[in-house]
């Protein structure tokens, strides 16, 4: 797939005021400061989403057009703790009824930070996809910036804590927006899923 149209239609503070269209959705999420924007700038080409110096900016349900034909929804980030507790509930309670509810959703990406060893917070939220059965791929980010062996040894360490609680593991996907890598395989698996009809 290439991507030849991409519009930012509106941002959404509750799920009931989302598009009606019945136009499939992926949605990008992950823990803030994991370059989220940036993946979603360099899938588009477009600079759709902004790319901020601080984390945890994303606090709506924003919607972007792509080809006319899918949305592309760029979800708050999860885990930063410089907002109340109050917002924190607001945007986790807002987070969980976008997925419990949207049925346009095909598939969710969850944006995962390779420089880093696994995290609790990041085990937890894609735990709960278990419980809202929610379709959900990995995408490990910043693949760039340190060595290739580090890379490789936190994305397997990530994946053996899943397999713990997890019978059947995520597909997952390796990318740097930095160096564009990941772009064709992920725009290759949201065509997959886009065609009518079609659900993980």
């Amino acid at each position: 797939m290439e991507v030849q149209s991409a519009e930012f239609i509106a941002s959404y503070p509750k799920v009931g005021a989302c598009p009606k269209d019945g136009r499939p959705e992926f949605a990008f999420i992950g823990r803030s400061n994991v370059g989220k924007s940036s993946l979603i700038n360099m899938l588009t080409h477009k600079g759709l989403a902004k790319v901020s110096g601080t984390p945890g900016k994303t606090r709506l349900l924003n919607f972007f057009l792509i080809n006319h034909s899918w949305y592309l929804v760029d979800l708050p980030g999860y885990g930063y703790a410089r907002v109340s507790k109050s917002q924190q509930r607001n945007l986790q309670g807002m987070i969980t009824s976008y997925f419990r509810e949207r049925e346009e959703l095909i598939s969710a990406f969850v944006l995962i930070d390779s420089t880093i060893p696994p995290t609790k917070i990041d085990l937890d939220f894609i735990n709960t996809f278990g419980e809202l059965e929610v379709p959900f791929v990995i995408v490990f980010t910043k693949t760039d910036r340190i060595g290739k062996d580090t890379i490789t040894k936190n994305i397997d360490l990530f994946m053996a804590e899943l397999s713990k609680t997890w019978e059947t593991l995520p597909p997952y996907f390796i990318s740097s927006a930095e160096k564009r890598i990941g772009r064709t395989e992920l725009l290759e698996y949201i065509a997959k899923w886009s065609k009518p009809g079609k659900k993980e």
